[in-house]
C-alpha cells in the first residue's frame, strides 16, 4: 500500500474546480503556485477528474456557469466582486489642488515680466526662486520615483485582492528587494486612497452541550508553540450564501498559524469538525500523536464521535471556558482575518461560489499572506524556515 496523500479529497476537488474556473486563462503552474502544490500534481488531479467524466451530460451545472461568468468580468488575477468601484472612478478624497505654487507662477511668467518684478509683487526673495529652480531636476526625479513606487504598491495591493494594508505592503516590497521607508508607503497609500480591508463585525456559532463532559484547558491562553504539531486550535464560523448559510470548521497550528485542516459544509453536525481534523491529520502525514487540539465547548467538539476520533489519532482534547472568546483567541483572530479580507462587500449566490472563494483565500493565507506574528512571513514560509533552522521559535 502506498503512502496516504497529505491532500484530502475535498482539497483535490477544490483545486480542480479552481483551475477549471479560469477557463484556460491561467496555467497549471500559476494555479498550483497559488495553492501551494506542484504543477504536475495539479495536472494529474485535473486529468483524473476529466477521466471520471462519463460524457457531455456531465457538463457544468448552473452554479459553475454563473461562477465562470463572474470570473470573466473580473480583472486579471482578481476575483469579481459586487459593488467594487470601477478603476479610475471618483472615490478618493481630493487633496490641496488649489495650493499656491509661487515658484511655478514666476517661472511661467518670467520672460514677460521679469523675475525681479514678480518676486517683489509676490513678496518673495529672488534667491529662493533660483534655489528652487536649481532643484527642479531633483524634484522631477523624486516625483518619478514616487510614481513608480505607487505603481508597485498598487500591484501588491491588487495581487492580494485589496487585502494588504501598510505593514504587509511594506513587508512584501522588502521581500522583493525594494528597500523603502514604511512611513513613505503609508503617506503614498493615504494620498492615493489605497486602503487595506478592515473588520466591521464579528459572529459566533458556539452552542454548548451541557450533558457532555468538558475537556480540561491545556492551553491557558498561551497561543504559542515551539515547533509544529504541538498545539492546534479550531473553531466554526458561518458564511452567508443566498438565503442560507455554509459553515467552515478549522484546525490551525499555533507554531506557524498555518491552517492545516478545514471543512466546509451546509450543516453544523459533528461530521463538519471530524472532517476538518481528519484533513489536518492527513496533511501532517498521519502521525500527530500527542498534539493538543484546543476548542470552545461547542456541542460538536464535545461529542462522543469527535472524542473517539481524537483518541484514535492520539490527539489530546482541550477546551476553554463557556462564553469567553479570549480562551480561543487564535481561532477567533483567523476568522477575523477571513471575514475582513474575503467577505468584504461580497454577496455569494451559490455554494459553489463560496467554496471556490474560500479555497482560494485559504491557499493565499497559507502560502503567501504575510503574518505580523511571524515576522511578516507566510505560514508555509515560516515552517520552511523553521525546518532549516530549528532554533527559530514563534515570538509571544
Amino acid at each position: 500500500m502506498g503512502r496516504p496523500s497529505k491532500y484530502s479529497d475535498e482539497f483535490r476537488r477544490d483545486a480542480v474546480a479552481l483551475y477549471r474556473a479560469s477557463e484556460g486563462r491561467r496555467t497549471f503552474a500559476a494555479v498550483a503556485k497559488e495553492i501551494g502544490v506542484n504543477h504536475e500534481t495539479l495536472r494529474n488531479w485535473v486529468r483524473t477528474a476529466d477521466a471520471e467524466r462519463t460524457g457531455p451530460e456531465q457538463a457544468l451545472n448552473a452554479d459553475e456557469r454563473a461562477e465562470l461568468a463572474r470570473l470573466r468580468k473580473a480583472e486579471p488575477g482578481v476575483a469579481g466582486r459586487e459593488g467594487d468601484p470601477a478603476p479610475g472612478s471618483g472615490v478618493f478624497r481630493t487633496g490641496d489642488e488649489v495650493r499656491a505654487r509661487r515658484w511655478d507662477f514666476i517661472s511661467t511668467h518670467a520672460a514677460e515680466f521679469g523675475v525681479q518684478r514678480l518676486c517683489e509683487v509676490l513678496g518673495v526673495a529672488r534667491s529662493g526662486y533660483y534655489a528652487w529652480q536649481a532643484g527642479a531636476r531633483a524634484r522631477a526625479d523624486r516625483a518619478a520615483a514616487e510614481t513608480a513606487l505607487v505603481r508597485e504598491i498598487r500591484s501588491v495591493h491588487q495581487e492580494t485582492q485589496g487585502v494588504y494594508g501598510v505593514p504587509r505592503v511594506h513587508a512584501e516590497l522588502r521581500a522583493q528587494g525594494r528597500l523603502v521607508n514604511r512611513k513613505r508607503i503609508a503617506r503614498l497609500m493615504r494620498e492615493h486612497g489605497i486602503i487595506g480591508r478592515h473588520l466591521r463585525k464579528r459572529c459566533r456559532t458556539t452552542v454548548q452541550d451541557r450533558t457532555a463532559p468538558p475537556a480540561p484547558d491545556l492551553i491557558g491562553r498561551d497561543f504559542t508553540a515551539t515547533e509544529p504539531d504541538v498545539r492546534w486550535v479550531g473553531d466554526i464560523t458561518y458564511l452567508p450564501v443566498g438565503g442560507s448559510w455554509m459553515y467552515l470548521a478549522t484546525v490551525i497550528d499555533l507554531h506557524s498559524r498555518r491552517l492545516v485542516g478545514w471543512s466546509l459544509a451546509d450543516h453544523m453536525r459533528t461530521g463538519l469538525v471530524t472532517d476538518a481534523l481528519e484533513a489536518a491529520v492527513a496533511a501532517r502525514g498521519g502521525r500527530v500523536d500527542g498534539v493538543i487540539f484546543h476548542s470552545d465547548r461547542g456541542s460538536q467538539y464535545g461529542s462522543a464521535a469527535f472524542a473517539r476520533l481524537c483518541q484514535r489519532h492520539g490527539v489530546r482534547r482541550s477546551m476553554g471556558k463557556v462564553g469567553s472568546s479570549y480562551d480561543n483567541a487564535a481561532a477567533e483572530s483567523f476568522f477575523a482575518s477571513l471575514k475582513r479580507e474575503l467577505m468584504h462587500g461580497v454577496r455569494w449566490a451559490s455554494q459553489h461560489e463560496v467554496r471556490l472563494d474560500v479555497f482560494r483565500w485559504i491557499s493565499f493565507y497559507n502560502v503567501r499572506r504575510r503574518h505580523s506574528t511571524l515576522g511578516y512571513l507566510s505560514p508555509v514560509q515560516f515552517e520552511q524556515q523553521t525546518a532549516a533552522s530549528p532554533r527559530i521559535t514563534l515570538a509571544a
